[in-house]
Parts: structure tokens; C-alpha cells; sequence
């Protein structure tokens, strides 16, 4: 399996400076944090039949808290300039504090951090995880790919989300996404036909990333040359990691990085991150967009702070209100709910971020509130924990906003 990665120069991006004594120093933007290869001495396995979706838990939990000691990525320093999250005044109550570490035991998260005007009301810990370690994201990566694609249209370097996608990726055309635009790709409504059953080891979702590299091609192209059209593009919403992994690649060509190395200018340093980011490559090289980055428990918070406070600067203006809004409504299947680019929204103006096994992030911008979970559910996906996870948001905004 060595053979089909393809090893990626270290990147070093750096900066500088100069002032003089006799004039006042210019506020300057801080250098982006340095991106390096990660490679671990012994791969994990790629056949479907022993993905990681099918380990066992204990494997798993050992694997969430370590993806960098099982496959290839990217790593990015820590900021140069550290968001600070002061400690609010005043604690959640009592009562709200037991449901949240009930809800931990319950569906076995390892942490719990919960931000109200950008300081820390609730942090919580469990697993054996702590504020230095880093767990894994799954889908939540999603939404960080979807950061990097406003951060190139506000750069420039894409058009807008209805730049159609074979503009960017002409390996493309002649796909069932030929047709297909940015924004489609960006919503999911791209109206190709997928399977995403995690607990099927032959399901699409299982087997792209274990489809044979071919020389100078991205493996999500690839993988993209099988797949078929069941509608016109925008009239159906079927999720999609493939799509994600399309949407950063989208976001490579344009921009001419690696996703890891555009989020350290557009995310980490912006965001300031205090720990570094791991983000998983594919066996050929490009950066997973549609999963595995790894970070602490506060820096996913602070994403989420980073995504409700704007972005100013880094994406364009209403950037996050837009891509954080039902561009598909799920209607009367889920009254309330629905998906824009690459969050999931929420009944109540609520959107968010969220993986397999429990990762989220969620947002609720009338409270100026950010959760933030990562977990090793028993499952890959649970209904009931996922609807118990919105009601504790709903618990904490309120107890904060008595």
C-alpha cells in the first residue's frame, strides 16, 4: 500500500517584519503557521472490509485520539497569535452541568466545551482525553472545506459557487458531473447517485477512498469516473462525502495549495488555533475534504466562534449566514431542518457541523453560543443521540439566557 502514496514536499510558510524606532509599528497580519509531511511508520490498512467504520470500540477510541499514527496527513503548527478563551464570570447551573455529563456517560464523548460571547462556560472532559489531546472530526471536516472554498471566491481564485465545476476540474468532464456547478457540488444537489450506508463494507462511501490511484489523478476523480446521474443537477439532495472530497479539490486547483496549507492562512492563524491541525491525505496526495482533520476540543470551539463572529476578511461578507441557511429544506421528512454549504441547519436559525460516532460543532447565533462534542458513539450514527445533543444545546442556551 506504500507505493501508492505519494510523498508531498514540507511546506514552510513564513514571514516577516520590520519596524523603526522612530515610527509607530503597523498592525501586520501574523505569518501562517508552518505545514510539514506526516507519515506513520506502519499505514493503516485501505480495504473496505477493515474500515475504520467496522472497528471495533476500542479500536476506535485509540484511533480517533491518534489518526496521525495510522495515516498519511498534513500537519499544521499552532497559530502564531492564540485566540484567547477567558473563563465566564458566572457557571452553567448545577442541574444543566449533571445533564451534560449524563449525556457524555451516555453516549461515551470525550469532551465538551461549550463558548458564550467567546468565553468558556462549560469544559468537560472524559475517555481519558484531555484540553492537550487531539480527536478526530470525521464530516465536521466539511464545513472547514467549506471555509477554505469562501476564503478562495473572496481570494478571487473562484469565480462563485456557480462557476461550473469543470472549469476548474477538466478531468470532470464527460463525469456525471459534467454540468454540475460549484455550489451544486457545495450543497449536495449535484443529482448523482451515491450510497453513503456506513454499515455497508461495498457502499460507495466505503470503498472511494480504497479505489486504485491512477497516475496524475486525483483518487476523487477517479472514484467520481464510476458513479451515474439519477437527476439534474440541483433538483436532489443526496449527502455525499465523495462531493466533499470533489469540493476540496476544487479548492487545491484554484487556490494551488493543499487544503492543509490554505486552512493555516484562512483557518488556524485566523481562528487561532492553540494546537496543531492533522489533516489526512488520500493515496494521492491531496488532502481528505470531506473528513479526518484533527484537532483539541477548544479548537474546534474556536472554529466555531471563528464561523460566528463572520470570518471578516476571509470569506466574503455574509458568507457563513449563507452557506450556515437551508439551501435545501428538508420540508415535511424533517420539518425544521436542512443543509446548506456544508453545514448542517437546525430548527431555530441553528446550524452546525457534524461526523460520525458524535463530532459536532453547533452554532446558535442569537445566543452568541458555540458547543462544541467529540465522542466515540458505539454507532456510527444515532438518531437519538444526535436529536439529545440539540436538546442539551437548547438546554444550555436557555439556562444562559435566564
Amino acid at each position: 500500500m506504500k507505493g501508492f502514496w505519494i510523498s508531498t514536499a514540507a511546506l514552510a510558510l513564513a514571514g516577516c517584519a520590520t519596524a523603526y524606532d522612530a515610527a509607530p509599528v503597523p498592525e501586520v497580519a501574523a505569518a501562517p503557521p508552518a505545514v510539514t509531511q506526516s507519515m506513520p511508520e506502519q499505514m493503516a490498512s485501505m480495504d473496505p472490509s477493515d474500515s475504520i467504520l467496522f472497528w471495533s470500540d476500542e479500536r476506535r477510541s485509540a484511533a480517533f485520539r491518534d489518526m496521525e499514527g495510522l495515516f498519511p496527513g498534513l500537519e499544521v503548527a499552532p497559530a502564531n497569535r492564540v485566540r484567547e478563551l477567558p473563563r465566564a464570570a458566572g457557571a452553567l447551573p448545577a442541574d444543566v452541568q449533571a445533564e451534560i455529563r449524563a449525556y457524555m456517560a451516555q453516549t461515551q464523548a470525550a469532551g465538551v466545551m461549550a463558548l458564550k460571547d467567546g468565553e468558556v462556560v462549560f469544559e468537560e472532559y472524559g475517555l481519558g482525553f484531555g484540553a492537550d489531546d487531539r480527536w478526530t472530526s470525521f464530516s465536521v471536516a466539511k464545513s472547514f472545506t467549506s471555509t477554505l472554498l469562501g476564503a478562495a471566491i473572496e481570494d478571487g481564485a473562484i469565480d462563485s459557487v456557480d462557476t461550473p465545476v469543470t472549469e476548474i476540474i477538466p478531468a470532470l468532464a464527460g463525469t456525471a458531473y459534467d454540468g454540475v456547478s460549484v455550489g451544486q457540488i457545495a450543497s449536495m444537489t449535484s443529482g448523482v447517485a451515491w450510497n453513503e450506508d456506513y454499515t455497508d463494507p461495498n457502499s460507495d462511501v466505503a470503498r472511494m477512498l480504497a479505489i486504485a490511484p491512477v497516475a496524475g489523478e486525483s483518487q476523487a476523480v477517479t472514484y467520481a469516473r464510476t458513479l451515474e446521474r439519477e437527476a439534474p443537477a440541483g433538483e436532489k439532495w443526496v449527502y455525499k462525502t465523495l462531493e466533499t472530497n470533489l469540493l476540496g479539490l476544487i479548492v487545491e486547483q484554484a487556490t494551488g495549495q493543499l487544503l492543509a496549507a490554505y486552512a493555516a492562512q484562512k483557518i488556524v492563524e485566523p481562528a487561532g488555533f492553540e494546537g496543531g491541525m492533522f489533516w489526512m491525505q488520500d493515496l494521492t496526495g491531496g488532502n481528505i475534504g470531506g473528513c479526518c482533520l484533527s484537532l483539541r476540543l477548544a479548537d474546534y470551539a474556536r472554529m466555531g466562534q471563528f464561523a460566528l463572529e463572520g470570518g471578516e476578511g476571509i470569506v466574503p461578507a455574509g458568507w457563513f449566514a449563507n452557506a450556515g441557511s437551508p439551501l435545501v429544506d428538508f420540508g415535511e421528512r424533517a420539518p425544521g431542518f436542512g443543509y446548506g454549504y456544508q453545514w448542517w441547519t437546525y430548527p431555530g436559525d441553528t446550524y452546525g457541523a457534524q461526523g460520525i460516532f458524535g463530532q459536532a460543532i453547533t452554532i446558535v447565533p442569537e445566543e452568541e453560543l458555540v458547543v462544541a462534542i467529540v465522542s466515540n458513539w458505539p454507532s456510527a450514527t444515532s438518531s437519538d443521540h444526535r436529536a439529545g445533543f440539540r436538546t442539551l444545546v437548547g438546554k444550555i442556551a436557555a439556562a444562559l439566557d435566564d
